[in-house]
């Protein structure tokens, strides 16, 4: 194993920072943390396989004597866990769905509004509003007498 602190600090804790970015990577894209689209977690899962494979190239496998350190491939983990992050935040400030009121009745023949906005008399036929015509302020519709089921036949 390459990493002693005594002897050469620097690589160690370059090591250890590379290992443990990898891993936080890994972990966001492999679990969804943070809501991520796919390509987002793809691109977390690659390059968190990179920096490990590479942190274990370096722990276990380099046996050279230079090697240059690049500070600035610390730069995308950064970002990308700032990006989870965001998004973690963003999902859990969008507020849910508002559901169906309950109990609101089944109209199988309501009829919807029109273009002004107005739904229609009941057995009023519909006509198509002129585009060359200027709309007329509509007069409030009466409202809509209740559903009332036929009545028996008399026998």
């Amino acid at each position: 194993m390459n990493l002693d602190f005594d002897v050469d600090p620097l690589f160690s804790w370059y090591v250890v920072l590379l290992a443990f970015s990898g891993i936080a990577l890994l972990v966001i894209g492999a679990v969804n943390v943070g809501g991520l689209k796919v390509g987002w977690r793809l691109l977390n899962v690659l390059v968190g396989l990179g920096f490990t494979g590479y942190a274990y190239y370096l722990a276990f496998v380099f046996d050279g004597s230079t090697y240059t350190i690049f500070f600035k491939a610390f730069i995308l983990p950064v970002l990308l866990i700032i990006n989870a992050v965001k998004a973690l935040v963003t999902r859990s400030q969008t507020p849910a769905a508002p559901a169906a009121p309950a109990g609101a009745p089944y109209q199988p023949n309501a009829q919807y509004p029109q273009q002004g906005g107005q739904y229609p008399q009941q057995g009023a036929p519909y006509q198509q509003p002129s585009p060359y015509q200027a709309a007329a302020p509509a007069a409030p519709a009466a409202p809509a007498a209740p559903y009332q089921p036929p009545a028996p036949p008399q026998g």
